[in-house]
């Protein structure tokens, strides 16, 4: 499944965006006046193929959850156990992502990828992968490829088998997701730690030293987050990933929801449907579904800047410009929702605005 989704994905096309560059400049606005809203729509015009694109509608948000080894060497002060409390929160519509979402109508699939403690949840709301009849409301997806991930100070997170499991969970839900509808995938993340495993993908694909790419996730104090600055190093300097090898890089030093989050990129990818980035998980997954096929990012929109210093090393990395900035750090997909109507303007521009000549407004 792997191989053939990174066959599907092809470059932009280039007469879409240059049939979308010609109409935004008949349209009854100064050339350039809406700013970054522009070249997106262009950009989104090309991954569909024709212009105007469709509107990215509707929008569906998937949150990959996953524990991580790691946190067994204090990198965080939360407990472990809090990754399947949220999952628990994000099922009832209690969480910030709920909120967003339901302010964007937009669906919340949430995906069990690796989560180590038991979920307390309503089986009502729990699926099958490929099972589409969903229950009101957010809807859990049971595609646990293994409890939590190894420690990777110690050996290799993941072997490379699962690592491909995950990630080819992330195509599935890619492609379920798409053929019920939506026209707009979200990232979301939950796994506490998982900001430690973010900060060695990004190191690993981009070279820049783990002190500037290691932030201090959920607001850890010096002495943990020097210790985890430490552990990022001593990961690398273990297993030396090689950028080359993106599914090598993702077992070594990644985490399952990082690699199903890869997948659910390289899905969106070649079925042509933009992927709207949250934050630093996602973009350090962003790294290695490029790193798969490098023309997966003509379908990725940066949604917001986390205040994670990784995300904008690994945005620079993939020539990416975020829509928003508003000093997030949550995950969950909350900072892509929010950027969610800017990209729905951008393309409804395209669709509704006037020429000039039928509007009989005077050029200048």
């Amino acid at each position: 499944m792997l191989e053939s989704t990174v066959a599907a994905i092809g470059p932009l096309d280039e007469s879409a965006m240059a049939a979308a560059r010609e109409l935004h400049g008949r349209l009854t606005k100064p050339a350039g006046s809406l700013g970054a809203l522009e070249p997106l729509s262009v950009r989104l015009a090309g991954l569909a193929g024709g212009c105007p694109p469709p509107l990215p509608e509707p929008a569906a948000v998937a949150i990959f959850a996953g524990d991580h080894g790691v946190h067994a060497q204090g990198v965080t002060p939360w407990p472990q156990e809090v990754t399947a409390q949220m999952i628990g929160n994000f099922l009832a519509g209690g969480a910030v992502v709920n909120a967003f979402a339901r302010q964007a109508g937009a669906s919340v699939t949430v995906v069990d990828v690796g989560v180590a403690t038991p979920l307390p949840v309503d089986p009502a709301a729990t699926a099958a992968p490929g099972d589409t009849t969903a229950p009101t409301g957010p809807r859990l997806v049971a595609a646990n490829v293994r409890p939590g991930t190894r420690d990777m100070t110690v050996t290799a997170a993941l072997t490379r088998d699962e690592a491909r499991a995950a990630v080819e969970t992330g195509i599935r839900i890619a492609d379920e997701l798409i053929d019920a509808g939506a026209g707009i995938l979200l990232t979301g993340d939950m796994g506490i730690g998982n900001t430690t495993p973010a900060a060695a993908l990004i190191a690993a694909f981009t070279g820049v030293d783990p002190a500037q790419v290691t932030g201090r996730g959920t607001g850890v104090d010096d002495e943990t987050y020097r210790r985890k600055v430490d552990v990022v190093r001593a990961a690398l300097d273990r297993h030396a990933p090689d950028p080359a090898d993106p599914l090598g890089v993702l077992a070594a030093v990644g985490g399952l929801e990082h690699a199903a989050l890869a997948g659910l990129i390289l899905g969106a990818a070649a079925r042509r449907v933009p992927v709207l980035l949250d934050g630093v998980i996602a973009v350090s997954a962003a790294l290695a579904a490029a790193a798969f096929a490098p023309d997966a990012v003509g379908a990725m929109v940066a949604g917001h800047r986390s205040a994670e210093p990784g995300a904008t090393a690994a945005l620079r990395h993939l020539n990416l410009d975020p829509l928003i900035d508003l000093g997030l750090r949550l995950g969950e997909g909350t900072g892509a929702l929010l950027a969610l109507p800017v990209v729905t303007g951008a393309v409804r521009v395209l669709h509704e605005v006037a020429t000039f000549d039928s509007a009989g407004v005077a050029e200048k």
